[in-house]
């Protein structure tokens, strides 16, 4: 791994979390997405997939606390998404026909509420996320060749 795959790597994981979170706003909007399109677990999203990976690595690189910040905010993410989450995809009030085939149930106009705070909620999460990936990208860039040469 060099420096150069590595920023392009993280670049990759930020825009992959931000569609992800795209994504999670076109099912609020009624547009119709799968549940399998905005993976609930942190570890099955793209971005979860490098961080929990690759992005492991850069652990090893002396104060990398920003990584810690980065993961906090990713799990709690990932916690309100479960809601929403639950909003739309849950068992209860579903037809057999949505049951079958994986789409979302009619909401109520009480839970679309409930579902757009926790979106507002979401998103502000995601913004300091982004910032926290913005971080870790400038210190990386920061870094000597030789320190990327060091963790492969």
């Amino acid at each position: 791994m060099n420096k150069e795959e590595t920023l392009v790597h993280l670049r990759n994981a930020k825009k992959a979390h931000i569609t992800w979170v795209q994504r999670a706003h076109a099912l609020i909007e009624g547009l119709p997405i799968e549940k399998e399109q905005v993976p609930v677990g942190c570890t099955e999203c793209k971005f979860g997939l490098w961080f929990y990976g690759e992005g492991q690595a850069l652990g090893m690189i002396p104060n990398m606390d920003c990584l810690k910040e980065i993961e906090k905010l990713h799990y709690e993410l990932h916690d309100i998404y479960m809601k929403i989450f639950k909003i739309y995809f849950s068992d209860d009030d579903r037809s057999l026909f949505s049951k079958l085939f994986g789409t979302r149930k009619k909401i109520s106009a009480v839970n679309q509420e409930v579902a757009e705070e926790y979106y507002h909620q979401l998103k502000a999460v995601s913004e300091r996320l982004v910032e926290g990936i913005d971080r870790l990208e400038r210190r990386l860039f920061a870094l000597q060749e030789n320190t990327f040469v060091k963790l492969a």
